[in-house]
């Protein structure tokens, strides 16, 4: 396999990474899968690994630079990402690679779906300068 195709995708997941805070996982592993033809168990662990890389980089960088890194909420976050993975790596090994595709699907679609929403729905109030501190 030549490597030049997982470093475009690396390199726009780098990008995605740095501009919005996305991890890459929702185009990532698609594109591991049904492009580049890595299996569905490979795909998981590598993605996995190559998000915590851009993500501690990515995070640092912030940091460093703007000065928008709330330590403690990242902190919370992790921890609750390190036990759910955990469960989740155990979950994982008793399904197919089918199965697991089918997930990936609908969680894609579902995210799809809100944000679809969230263009199309009318606001409650649309003149408020409010934050959305009812959340």
């Amino acid at each position: 396999m030549s490597a030049v195709p997982p470093v475009i995708v690396g390199f726009l997941m780098g990008l995605l990474a740095a501009f919005m805070g996305v991890g890459g996982g929702f185009i990532m592993i698609p594109v591991m899968i049904y492009l580049i033809g890595m299996p569905t168990s490979v795909v998981v662990g590598t993605s996995l690994f190559g998000i915590v890389v851009v993500s501690t980089v990515s995070s640092f960088a912030h940091a460093y630079q703007n000065h928008n890194v709330d330590i403690i909420l990242a902190l919370l976050l992790a921890a609750g990402a390190v036990v759910g993975a955990q469960y989740g790596t155990r979950f994982g090994l008793r399904l197919q690679g089918e199965y697991l595709r089918g997930l990936l699907a609908i969680l894609v679609l579902a995210v799809g779906g809100r944000l679809l929403y969230g263009l199309v729905a009318r606001p409650d109030d649309l003149f408020s300068m409010s934050l959305m501190a009812a959340l």
